[in-house]
Order: C-alpha cells, then structure tokens, then sequence
C-alpha cells in the first residue's frame, strides 16, 4: 500500500465561525465542509463536535475541531513555539511579500520574510494560537538534486550523532557570507 496523499490534516479550534471567517478573510480559503455530531464516530462517546474542512488549495483540506465540552485549549509545553506550525505554499515570493503587507495592515504580527534558500517564507499565528507559515519556492533544479543526493546520509548522521549533518550546510552559509561581507 503506498499513501495517494492527505486526506486532510485536523487542528482543534476555539469558535468554529471565528475559524472560518479569518480563513476566509486572511488567506482566501473557502469552506468546503461542516459536519457536526453528537457523539464521536469512532467510539461512540457523547462529545458535540464541530468539524470544519476548508480549502487549502490543489486537492489539500485545513480541517478543525471545535469541542465545546472539553477543557481550553493548550500548547505542547515541552515543545517550542516555532517548531509546530502549519506551513501553506503560495505561488510567489511577490504574493508572499503582498500578504504579509496586508496581515500586517490587519493588525497581525508577522515574521520575516525569512530566507530558508529553498523557499522564503512568513510565519504568524491564526486566533486559535495556531502558527502558520506561508512559503514561495525559491529552488532551482539543482539545489533539489543536491539535497535529494544527501538525505539518508544526513538521516543516518542525524540518528547516530543528534548534531545537524554538514552535507547541507551550504543552503545557508550563502546568509552568514553575505553578513560578513557587511
């Protein structure tokens, strides 16, 4: 069996509505579906849900839960802040760059543009306290083929060391050269 893709990937909210209207408003995403139970589906347990699927775009669903009867929501407190996120691809860096100016006009905090090489992006964090990045490939063909050249070797140097492999080092040396060079 090989995965054809994701269904959908499923991200608890505070207020449905609220959740669908800043989709919609901030990063034109469409609502697809709502489904709403009151019980679990899988294992029967009364617990009201609603379950919102909206349009990320090419096929790929953003879907939250809203749990009235469950406690606040929380963050992993074992896990920094910027590591979950998640990250939606935009089609340039020039509508990178005109969506950050207007999530900034909107009164949201927004950070970078950061350069990762590969792609640039911008990070910032939904009403839910969900962080968000938006990304613009930036690749050419052969940085891919180099990355795609080292991976496992980076993979297996990660597992036996747990210090960042050096194989890939040069998708950013290109940033501290630059400072330098200031």
């Amino acid at each position: 069996m090989k995965v054809q893709k994701i269904h959908h990937v499923a991200y608890r909210c505070r207020d449905a509505k609220e959740t669908v209207d800043w989709y919609r408003k901030h990063l034109d995403m469409d609502l697809v579906l709502a489904i709403a139970e009151d019980r679990v589906p899988s294992t029967k347990a009364p617990d009201p849900y609603m379950h919102l699927f909206l349009d990320a775009g090419g096929g790929n669903v953003l879907a939250f839960f809203e749990l009235p009867n469950s406690p606040e929501m929380g963050r992993d407190p074992n896990t920094p802040e910027w590591v979950q996120h998640i990250a939606l691809q935009v089609e340039s860096v020039e509508v990178l760059e005109q969506t950050k100016a207007k999530l900034e006009s909107e009164g949201i905090e927004v950070v970078g543009v950061t350069d990762h090489a590969i792609f640039k992006s911008i990070y910032f964090f939904d009403p839910n306290g969900h962080r968000l990045e938006l990304a613009a490939n930036t690749a050419t063909p052969d940085m891919l083929q180099r990355l795609d050249a080292v991976k496992h070797e980076m993979i297996e140097e990660w597992s036996r060391t747990k210090r960042a492999p050096r194989q890939a080092a040069w998708l950013h040396e290109r940033e501290f050269d630059a400072a330098a060079a200031n």
